[in-house]
C-alpha cells in the first residue's frame, strides 16, 4: 500500500496537492463540477489539520499560447470558494517570486490554487515533459506532496510525478478510494461479473479486453468495438467506425473464438445514412447497407443486454451504447443506464464518456461508484499500477 495522507504529519505544514480539476467549461461556466466535488475530502482533511494548502491541476490541452485563453482555472477557484469554508486565493502565476512570497504568507487553513499547470508547456513542454527545474520549484513551495489526481496518475508530468522525487509524498483520500473500489470490485469481482464496453476505437480497448475477458462472465459490446467484431464475422458494417489494423483484427478474432461464450454483440442497431442527414432506421446487423453508419444499439439488443444485467452481481461500464450526445442516437445509452440503475448489481462506471452520460441523463447518484479517471482507470485495471503512483513510497518504506 502506498503511503497515505492520514499517516502524514500535516498539522500547520505547507502541503501541495495535485488535484484533477479538468472539468468541462463552456461560455464561461463549468458544465460539470463532479471532479471538483470529488477533491473536497482531501482538501477539507487538510483544512481540519490547519495545513496551508497549495492546489495544482491541469485543464484542457495547451499546445499554443492561444489555448490559454479558454483554459484558465480561475472559474475553478471561484467554485472552490463556494464549496469550501475557507479563503481560496487564485494565482495567475504557475511560478514567480511573488507566488513564492504569497505562499509563504498563507495562514493555516487557507487555500491557494495555481493557474493551469499546462501553461508551463508553452513553449518548452516543461509540465508534460516532467522538467526537473519546474518539479524542484513546485516542490520547494511545500513540506509535503499529496497526489490526489487519479485521472492524471498515468502520466509522468512535473506536477504528478516530478514533485514527489524531492519532498515527502503520499496519496490523498480520492486516490485511496479509487484504488480500493477497483481492486475489490474489478480485479476481484463478485460473480456473475459483467463488462459493458463501448467506445469509438477498439484499438484503445484491446488491452482491457485481454485483461478482463478471463475474469468476467459476460462482455456486452457496443460502438466501434462491436462494429469491428461484426466486420470480422463478415457482417457489412457500411461506413461505421471500425478498426483496419491487421494486428488488432487478428487479436480480436482470437478473442471472439476463445471467449465466444462470454462476448455478446448487437442483434440490431440504429443507423444513419451518409447521403441523407434525416435518415434514421432500425436494422438487424445482417441488413446494413454500404452507405449506412451504426450509431446506436437497437431494441432487440437492449432487451438481450438487459437480461444479462439483471442476473449480474458486479458490472463495470466503460463507454456508451451509441452517439449519446445526439438525442436521435441516445436511446440505447439511456435504456442501459436505466436498467443498471434499477438492478441489484454493484455498478462501477469507468469514467470518460460513460461517466459523462450517467450525469447527463440524471443517473449519477444511482450507482455504487463513478470513477474520476478515464485512461488512468483503464491503465490501472490493465497493469495494476500507474506511473505517478510508482514514485510514492510504500508505507513499509517510510520510517
Amino acid at each position: 500500500m502506498k503511503q497515505i495522507l492520514q499517516k502524514m504529519d500535516v498539522d500547520n505544514k505547507k502541503v501541495i496537492v495535485r488535484c484533477d480539476f479538468n472539468v468541462p467549461i463552456k461560455n464561461n461556466a463549468i458544465l460539470d463540477d463532479y471532479k471538483i466535488i470529488a477533491s473536497l475530502d482531501t482538501i477539507n482533511y487538510l483544512i481540519e489539520h490547519n495545513a496551508k494548502i497549495i492546489l495544482l491541476s491541469h485543464l484542457g490541452k495547451i499546445k499554443k499560447e492561444e489555448d490559454k485563453l479558454n483554459n484558465s482555472l480561475e472559474l475553478v477557484a471561484k467554485r472552490l470558494n463556494e464549496l469550501l469554508n475557507t479563503k481560496v486565493i487564485f494565482s495567475k502565476q504557475t511560478r514567480h517570486p511573488l507566488l513564492t512570497e504569497k505562499i509563504n504568507q498563507l495562514n493555516p487553513r487557507e487555500v491557494i490554487l495555481l493557474e493551469n499547470t499546462r501553461f508551463e508547456d508553452v513553449p518548452n513542454n516543461l509540465e508534460s515533459g516532467c522538467n526537473e527545474e519546474l518539479s524542484k520549484y513546485w516542490a520547494s513551495l511545500a513540506d509535503i506532496y499529496v497526489n490526489d489526481a487519479f485521472g492524471s496518475s498515468h502520466r509522468r508530468h512535473a506536477s504528478t510525478y516530478g514533485i514527489a522525487k524531492y519532498i515527502p509524498s503520499c496519496i490523498g483520500l480520492l486516490i485511496q478510494k479509487e484504488l480500493k473500489v477497483l481492486k475489490e470490485n474489478i480485479l476481484n469481482p463478485d460473480h456473475p461479473f459483467t463488462i459493458i464496453m463501448g467506445g469509438a476505437k477498439i484499438d484503445d480497448k484491446i488491452s482491457l479486453m485481454n485483461k478482463l475477458l478471463p475474469k468476467c462472465d459476460y462482455m456486452l459490446l457496443t460502438g466501434g468495438i462491436a462494429n469491428t467484431c461484426l466486420k470480422i464475422l463478415k457482417f457489412n458494417v457500411g461506413k461505421s467506425i471500425s478498426s483496419n489494423d491487421e494486428n488488432i483484427l487478428i487479436n480480436v478474432r482470437d478473442l471472439l473464438v476463445d471467449y465466444r461464450s462470454k462476448i455478446l454483440l448487437p442483434f440490431d442497431v440504429i443507423v444513419s445514412n451518409t447521403y441523407n442527414d434525416d435518415y434514421i432506421n432500425q436494422k438487424d446487423v445482417n441488413e446494413i447497407n454500404s452507405n449506412e453508419e451504426i450509431k446506436d444499439i437497437g431494441p432487440k439488443t437492449i432487451t438481450n443486454y438487459k437480461e444479462i444485467i439483471e442476473k449480474s452481481n458486479t458490472i463495470f461500464v466503460n463507454g456508451t451504447a451509441g452517439v449519446y450526445e445526439d438525442n436521435r442516437f441516445a436511446n440505447g445509452t439511456k435504456e442501459v443506464l436505466s436498467t443498471l440503475s434499477n438492478s441489484n448489481a454493484k455498478v462501477i462506471i469507468g469514467g470518460g464518456d460513460s461517466a459523462s452520460s450517467a450525469r447527463l441523463f440524471g443517473y449519477a447518484d444511482k450507482f455504487f461508484y463513478i470513477s474520476t479517471g478515464g485512461g488512468a482507470t483503464l491503465d490501472y485495471i490493465i497493469y495494476e499500477k500507474l506511473d505517478a503512483l510508482d514514485i510514492i513510497p510504500d508505507e513499509e518504506d517510510v520510517l
